[in-house]
């Protein structure tokens, strides 16, 4: 009996889901069905649109090419000349009787007057200088049209077809200056393509995109070109994904096959963990704040305070690597693993170690700023070390505090650099070429380089007091700073008595 009670619930419960089933799917059937009214009318609507359209067109070219024969058949009207056919023929007329009433006269004196009379007005008389033949003919075969190819075209008018995916030609794309330059092409000729929408987005996945765990796609639309060039873009992964559909005016097409183009470039954040506690640092912006040490004694103060832990050997541990912490890339090395930089050392590094390959990075500094360091250092610089000032860091410092100085700093020793200084430098890092160059960032002028033999790691290095610095990183190496170290790595010899070999 129970046995029985259980196949009956499981039954009424299978029945109850599957009613749920087949109202959800009614539901859904309703809904799709308003939505194919709804879609049908506006069809319907925009058809009667474009045959109105149609129908004005060929009203307004009707009209057009009836004036047209209307101004043609004036033309020839006025062409023919005949009221001035008309007036020398009754000038004629009056002449010839003239002449024929002459000849009954008797007196000679009288009659040779009136024949020189009558000869004079015919030498001068319109009739005799009139043409006889007509300026114009009658045809108006010209002015007459066939509309046979039209009604073809006409009567093969359909429905739109949705557009063929296009073609990317990944031999055309360029990827320079933090720009992409995207080619494609129609696998066959479509006039009725309206526009293209390039879509794209990051990834550090080497290979087709993927479904998951990627960024959305950014779109451009309306680009009425088989080419398009996105530029501003910052490279902050490996690769970028991109694709391409086709419009026309009903309906977008199917997306081209995505191609994947590398965009690699260096990108580094600054350590706000071992900068000076008078910089206020955040991911990629670093400011001066004379209360900054301050404030940071105060909570430290109260931090011990409540725990009754000494100071320094609280400090000691904070520079113990946590066992949990993954130290094999360059970024994690960076972090965590040094003393805050005191002093008069207000310093600030990047996150991110340069051990091979060619890198380049931006900073701006702002107006106010007094007084500020760029540059590379290895890891080995000490808390209270300075830009420039070990033979382990090579840097370019600015100072405007009393009057404008701009100088090359490696080993304690600096270069004073004759120039403008730049609103924008440039720092182009050759590890493996053991060139540090520094341009202006607008103009890409070259402002200086070091060249030596790198044998460590590198850090971004950057010192400030007063003001506040803007890094900009995720940046290919510019077309111009390449043409430039090709001509100057082409004249050889050293820039400043200040490189080093390591």
């Amino acid at each position: 009996m129970d046995e029985e009670r259980e196949t009956l619930q499981r039954i009424v419960s299978t029945l109850v889901n599957k009613n749920d089933e087949i109202r959800n799917f009614i539901d859904m059937l309703n809904h799709t069905l308003s939505n194919l009214q709804v879609n049908s009318f506006h069809a319907i609507s925009e058809l009667n649109e474009e045959f109105d359209g149609l129908y004005s067109v060929l009203h307004e070219m009707k009209e057009s090419m009836a004036n047209t024969i209307q101004q043609e058949e004036a033309r020839k009207i006025q062409a023919l000349q005949l009221r001035q056919c008309s007036c020398a023929l009754e000038n004629s007329e009056e002449l010839l009787e003239l002449a024929v009433r002459s000849l009954d006269i008797k007196d000679p004196v009288e009659l040779l007057e009136a024949a020189r009379l009558i000869k004079d007005s015919v030498t001068v008389a319109s009739a005799f200088r009139l043409s006889l033949k007509p300026k114009v003919s009658d045809s108006m075969t010209h002015m007459m049209v066939d509309f046979t190819l039209e009604k073809q075209m006409l009567q093969a008018v359909k429905f739109l077809p949705v557009p063929k995916a296009p073609e990317i030609d990944v031999a055309a794309c360029l990827v320079a200056d933090n720009c992409i330059t995207m080619s494609w092409r129609m696998p066959e000729e479509d006039s009725r393509i309206d526009h293209f929408v390039l879509e794209y987005r990051k990834t550090n996945f080497d290979g087709p995109p993927r479904l998951k765990g990627e960024q959305r796609w950014e779109l451009v639309d309306y680009i009425k070109a088989t080419q398009y060039t996105l530029s501003g873009l910052k490279f902050d992964t490996k690769y970028m994904n991109l694709r391409v559909q086709a419009c026309n005016k009903a309906v977008a097409g199917e997306y081209s096959d995505p191609v994947t183009l590398e965009t690699k470039a260096f990108v580094f954040s600054l350590d706000s963990t071992s900068s000076h506690l008078n910089l206020k640092v955040e991911d990629t912006y670093v400011e001066w704040d004379s209360t900054g040490g301050k404030s940071q004694e105060k909570i430290k103060g109260k931090e011990n305070k409540n725990t009754g832990q000494n100071p320094l050997l609280k400090s000691n541990r904070s520079n113990t690597a946590s066992p949990k912490r993954s130290t094999n890339s360059p970024r994690a090395s960076a972090r965590g693993s040094r003393d805050r930089f005191a002093g008069e050392s207000y310093t600030v590094l990047g996150d991110t170690a340069i051990e091979s390959g060619q890198h380049y990075w931006e900073v701006r500094a702002q107006k106010d700023c007094k007084s500020y360091s760029v540059g590379v250092t290895y890891r080995n610089l000490g808390k209270f070390d300075q830009l420039g000032k070990t033979n382990s860091s090579w840097c370019i410092h600015i100072n405007s505090w009393l009057q404008a100085t701009f100088s090359a700093k490696h080993n304690n020793k600096a270069k004073t650099l004759d120039i403008p200084i730049p609103d924008r430098i440039g720092v182009y890092c050759d590890f493996d070429g053991g060139q540090l160059s520094f341009y202006n960032a607008s103009s890409k002028a070259l402002l200086h380089t070091f060249r030596t033999k790198f044998t460590q790691p590198l850090l971004p290095g950057f010192m400030i007091w007063f003001g506040g610095l803007t890094v900009t990183t995720g940046l290919q190496v510019p077309s111009a700073v390449k043409t430039l170290q090709k001509s100057e790595n082409g004249l050889g010899g050293s820039t400043s008595s200040l490189n080093n070999v390591a």
